[in-house]
């Protein structure tokens, strides 16, 4: 009975550290996602000598799976927990709305405001890139101003210079993802 509880435990550890690294790796962070892959790969290989070589048979291949999906579960919080990366999202407006653009001026968002032209009206575009750790805090913040805001989101692979990254560089907390080509 401790082989079963300790491949459900491993399959606990196991899948949650199979997300992390499918995320740094394709967050280009191959560092981090091959030592997650080194510890990765020696928990599979002994959670799966465990489920083989015991007694339990039958049982053990179903813990093993329940614990895959249980995993799949924690994984999935842990990831929207860190929140890593970055957002874009474009704001479509009716009007410039000056006074939502101030605040999410003041509350540290970068702000890029676009007038184009709709069917009926001009339009207003408000371009903002943000962490995903604070995703939710910008649309609560546009929905109070804005409740008809169509908003698109979409996650950019590379960036350069502009707001936000120098912001980063002042506070030296963070380097720009980009890397210049030689």
């Amino acid at each position: 009975m401790i082989n079963i509880i300790l491949i459900l435990i491993l399959q606990l550890i196991y899948v949650p550290l199979l997300t992390l690294r499918t995320i740094f790796l394709v967050k280009n962070m191959t560092v981090t996602a091959s030592v997650f892959g080194f510890l990765e790969s020696l928990i599979y290989v002994f959670g799966l000598s465990l489920v083989f070589s015991g007694d339990q048979g039958p049982l053990a291949m179903l813990v093993y799976a329940i614990g895959f999906g249980l995993g799949i579960l924690i994984g999935g919080a842990v990831e929207k927990k860190l929140a890593i990366g970055y957002n874009n999202f474009a704001v479509n407006l009716m009007d410039r709305n000056l006074v939502l653009i101030d605040d999410l001026r003041e509350k540290g968002f970068g702000v890029t405001v676009y007038e184009g032209e709709g069917r009926d009206s001009k339009r207003y575009k408000l371009e903002i890139l943000t962490k995903r750790n604070r995703e939710e805090e910008l649309l609560d913040l546009i929905e109070s101003y804005e409740e008809n805001a169509f908003i698109v989101s979409y996650e950019p692979k590379r960036f350069k210079g502009g707001f936000l990254v120098n912001s980063m560089q002042k506070l030296g907390k963070e380097r720009p993802v980009s890397r210049r080509r030689k």
